[in-house]
């Protein structure tokens, strides 16, 4: 009993009248030790919200009726025809606005056809989407009325936390209503998490996060929004311990993107970087690994003008240390375009000091959306060439330049050759392709037999294929 009254106190009365430092104590008498998290609870509680979204999907009562060359045949004659279902989806969220506004996750309300918000006193109210952001796993919505009087989550800096504190989870798990649940920060930086893209930096607390709980609030002992609750580590469906929250760094700059109605720009500076092993390290005569390696630059781009090189390690990003490309990338998601930030660089045993500019990534060249019709090969896919532009929109992850499938028709010649959404076409017999232009007329020329080169998840794929 002494024990878990010491893990309840040790945060909580000071940190309501202290700063954060001081707040990190052991009790001092019995009293202190007596003290609950309710004050807290109170404060944060009303402006956490129950989210119940609902999308319709035409689903067929008889399965073999999802086959096209069944329904030629049989048409609907066994009463297998298509009908709406209603498929609901349970979350939460955190009124960041007191116009309305509300963060939520992404997948909580995808492709929602009816949003409701449910406050913390019951009221009910119809919610729009204002922005989602895929990459990050953020949504935010606003109340169809805004006359209303509503609480608010104000943002903690989420650099401040350390493991070891002390937080709360709010939300609604399984659908049973609001509930708290405590534990401290038991990891920062985590990535890799979500088997996802995007800016993955997250915060890992033992609090009990369950179904329901996404979108939920992760906060600290002053009240304050640390985090949106967002994912899991679970064998079972359950929670076991290991939840994650995205720091609330992320979580303002999405809904700043909301507010200002431009939607989310990320910034874009033309590098690409690797994460510095112990063997790169050692290499490069670094005492220890940590920091990120800059293995390519865009010609002409930020860092380029910037004056970064390949071979830099960079170690800080504003004077915050970066230990990987995934905490970089998270770093610079947090900033707006137009900033200016201050990167601390190894470069060959010297430490540099580098300003660089953030700027929105251009469309050059432009994207060319073409779907091949003719007969060849590639017959049904949808190329384009990339362009860092088109790379940013849709989280393209292999080299920045050449022509690449967005889409490949059902059933078309590329589909049944197996050419794939994310594919690069590379050469045409052994003729280097860069730009949509030049693809197709090398396609046509061929008489008889077609040698595709495609990249394919940072390898090389061959395609064979003869005219009739």
């Amino acid at each position: 009993m002494l024990r878990l009254a010491t893990i309840l106190i040790l945060l909580l009365g000071p940190v309501l009248s202290a700063g954060a430092e001081e707040a990190r104590r052991a009790p001092g008498d019995r009293t202190e030790m007596m003290l609950s998290f309710a004050p807290v609870v109170e404060k944060t509680a009303p402006a956490v919200v129950n989210i119940y979204a609902k999308r319709m999907v035409r689903r067929r009562a008889n399965p073999l009726l999802d086959d096209p060359f069944f329904r030629r045949f049989f048409g609907d004659a066994f009463g297998g025809g298509a009908r709406e279902q209603e498929v609901p989806s349970l979350g939460s969220g955190v009124i960041v606005d007191p116009s309305g506004l509300i963060v939520t996750n992404a997948h909580v309300i995808e492709d929602a056809d009816d949003i409701t918000v449910v406050l913390h006193d019951r009221r009910e109210f119809a919610a729009e989407i204002v922005l989602t952001d895929k990459e990050s796993d953020l949504a935010v919505l606003r109340l169809e009325r805004g006359d209303l009087d509503l609480p608010v989550l104000a943002f903690r800096d989420s650099d401040t936390l350390k493991v070891g504190d002390i937080v709360l989870a709010i939300g609604n798990p399984f659908g049973v209503g609001q509930t708290v649940t405590s534990g401290i920060v038991s990891g920062l930086g985590r990535s890799r998490v979500t088997g996802a893209g995007g800016p993955q930096n997250f915060i890992q607390t033992d609090a009990a996060i369950n179904p329901g709980n996404s979108g939920g609030a992760l906060v600290t002992l002053d009240g304050r929004l640390a985090g949106i609750n967002t994912a899991i580590f679970s064998r079972s469906g359950g929670s076991h311990g290991v939840g994650f929250a995205i720091p609330a760094a992320l979580v303002r700059a999405v809904v700043e993107g909301a507010r200002s109605g431009q939607g989310i720009v990320r910034p874009w500076i033309g590098m690409s970087g690797q994460e510095l092993t112990a063997d790169i390290a050692e290499g490069l005569g670094r005492a220890r690994p940590g920091g990120v390696l800059v293995a390519d630059i865009y010609p002409g781009g930020p860092a380029e003008r910037a004056g970064l090189q390949t071979g830099d390690v960079i170690l800080a990003f504003d004077g915050r240390p970066v230990a990987n490309p995934a905490d970089f990338e998270f770093r610079l998601a947090t900033r707006s375009v137009g900033d200016v930030v201050d990167l601390d660089v190894w470069r060959r045993g010297s430490a540099l000091d580098v300003q660089l500019p953030l700027q929105r990534a251009p469309e050059v060249p432009p994207r060319n959306v073409t779907l091949l019709e003719d007969a060849h090969p590639l017959q049904g896919a949808e190329v384009a060439n990339l362009s860092p532009a088109l790379i940013e929109e849709i989280g393209f992850a292999g080299p920045d330049r050449g022509v690449v499938v967005l889409r490949v028709r059902r059933g078309s010649q590329a589909a049944r050759l197996g050419v794939r959404p994310g594919d690069v076409v590379v050469e045409v017999n052994g003729r280097r392709v860069s730009l949509v232009r030049e693809l197709e007329p090398l396609l046509l020329a061929v008489r008889e037999r077609w040698t595709i080169r495609l990249r394919r998840d940072g390898g090389d794929f061959i395609l064979r294929a003869r005219r009739g």
